[in-house]
């Protein structure tokens, strides 16, 4: 049998143009602010460029920007190494995978076992060691991805200060979004957005505890996938939440996330959380749901999705472009022939917004869960053993810019009178499971027999966070020209800006992912809108300007 491979190099020779004239395929090398996985992966299977060329080019468009933007903190000196083997396993014929090849970004909380740090944008942690690869790292390189470096992000995932910017952090700088000048990224996964959206990498990944992948995916016009907690192990993953922390990609179409959500979910032996998995029997033996072949432009077809009017907010001056453009969307749903349900509203939601369970949860977590992922270090350069040293050094050592940038919820964390093995835990913690659960989502699910409930981003997480449930955003529109600019509480970003964009969600019960990632793929099918939102500043390096180096 002659491979395809064996074809290729056979025609090596050949001019491009009769090649592709015998395929069917164009000689256009993809343009990387929008190119996704599968216009990738056909140029590296025809040969118009490698692993290699991919990881020069998105090295290159980083350089560009870097200065500018931050959210990039580090990139990894084997990459071309890596680039290479891929290459030279690809030439005889070895595929690893749909993302065989294809350079990926991760956020600074999710630890590699070579020679990039994990330090959750903290001094504290520069230079520290783990035993291996996070199980998001390892099962990353079991799929063929290259781990291109990683992205900055709120200083410990936006868990540290009471008064701090979003995309700050002490180690990587400020992040800034590329659609307004000194836009506010949102946080806590700010690089992982904004380097999605400018294609520095084929996708990212981020992590959310509560918003921290859906919200600077939407403000950066990518699609985010917060998938379910234990979905996606957590091992050495710098934590917030045991109970609600979770891993997901962050990408510029549906299809991407869920081609890098199939490589990455599944059970592990070093997170338990991943056990109740309800389609794995244990960490061997299991297949993953096919989140790619849920891309279905019919798949809203007889949906039933619900909208919880009383969760959205209320509009203002300031919301009206996002309402108005929800209602849009609205109507595209309807078409696209889904039943729409009107006021599937969340009946313990006005007991939600006056709730301090949430706290109590995070608080009571954080402590014990970062003690635990410190006293895996294999190296600890300053050794840091638990949340009282970190606060110190934060204290302490200049760079942390502290009291500046204060240490309250640290300090809220410490000053705890519960962990999280007490019974005031554990109350705050069934309380969650009631706001968002009976008197939440799950109970809107049930009353009304939905599939799904759809809502503005800006609304969208707290609800399903506090259950662990999943949601993915996609782009819905950007902010118009006329727009009033708003800063944050520092003065030193804008928050609200001409050009901004923001995005519509999809949110479900757990392990729902495989049809919300139905739902959002048949929604950006009839919409694109992520092409109509153009950055302000992007980089200029394409494929072609690499190619021979």
């Amino acid at each position: 049998m002659i491979s395809a491979w064996s074809i290729v190099k056979a025609l090596a020779f050949a001019p491009l143009t009769s090649v592709y004239a015998q395929y069917g395929k164009s000689t256009k090398l993809p343009l990387l602010l929008d190119a996704t996985g599968e216009e990738l992966t056909t140029g590296l299977e025809a040969g118009q460029f490698t692993s290699v060329d991919l990881v020069h080019a998105y090295v290159a468009r980083i350089r560009e920007v870097n200065s500018t933007l931050h959210m990039v903190t580090e990139i990894n000196p084997d990459a071309l190494q890596i680039a290479k083997e891929l290459d030279e396993e690809r030439s005889k014929g070895k595929l690893r995978g749909p993302l065989h090849g294809l350079p990926i970004l991760i956020k600074n909380n999710i630890a590699t076992a070579d020679q990039m740090n994990n330090t959750a944008g903290s001094w504290a942690l520069l230079g520290a060691k783990v035993p291996r690869d996070s199980t998001m790292a390892a099962k990353l390189r079991k799929a063929g991805a290259i781990i291109l470096g990683k992205a900055n992000l709120s200083q410990w995932a936006n868990f540290r200060s009471s008064n701090s910017s979003n995309g700050w952090s002490a180690y990587g700088g400020q992040t800034y979004g590329a659609y307004y000048p000194g836009q506010d990224p949102s946080g806590s996964s700010s690089g992982s957005g904004v380097a999605s959206s400018l294609g520095l990498a084929f996708a990212s990944l981020g992590t959310e505890t509560d918003g921290s992948i859906l919200s600077p995916s939407q403000l950066n016009n990518v699609v985010g996938i917060k998938p379910t907690v234990g979905l996606t192990s957590r091992s050495l993953v710098i934590p917030i939440s045991e109970h609600q922390d979770t891993v997901g990609p962050m990408a510029r179409t549906v299809k991407d996330a869920a081609y890098i959500l199939q490589a990455i979910a599944g059970p592990d032996q070093y997170d338990n959380y991943t056990s109740a998995i309800p389609w794995a029997l244990n960490t061997t033996h299991y297949t993953v749901p096919n989140y790619v072949a849920a891309c279905q432009f019919d798949a809203l077809l007889g949906k039933r999705i619900g909208v919880p009017r009383n969760a959205i907010g209320t509009r203002s001056g300031t919301t009206a472009p996002i309402f108005d453009a929800f209602e849009s969307a609205l109507i595209v749903l309807r078409n696209a022939g889904a039943i729409i349900v009107d006021n599937t509203n969340y009946t313990a939601y006005a007991s939600y917004l006056n709730s301090t369970a949430e706290d109590t949860v995070l608080g009571g977590d954080f402590g014990p869960n970062l003690a635990a992922y410190l006293s895996q270090l294999s190296y600890n350069p300053q050794n840091v053993r638990n949340l009282f040293d970190v606060r110190n050094f934060t204290q302490t050592f200049p760079p942390e810019e502290y009291p500046s940038r204060d240490t309250a919820v640290f300090d809220a964390s410490l000053a705890l009178n519960t962990s999280n093995t007490s019974p005031e835990f554990w109350a705050a913690y069934q309380q969650d499971l009631y706001l968002g659960g009976e008197g939440g989502i799950l109970g809107a699910l049930d009353t009304y027999s939905l599939d799904a409930v759809v809502m503005p981003t800006r609304s969208a997480s707290g609800i399903s966070a506090i259950i662990g449930a999943p949601v993915i955003t996609v782009p819905l529109g950007a902010y118009p020209a006329n727009t009033t600019v708003v800063t944050n509480a520092r003065g030193d970003l804008n928050v609200t800006a001409p050009g901004v964009p923001f995005g519509i969600s999809f949110a479900g019960r757990k392990w729902s992912e495989e049809g919300l990632i139905g739902l959002a793929y048949a929604f950006e099918q009839r919409t694109m809108v992520r092409r109509e939102v153009e950055p302000y500043v992007k980089p200029s390096v394409e494929l072609v300007n690499v190619l021979g180096r």
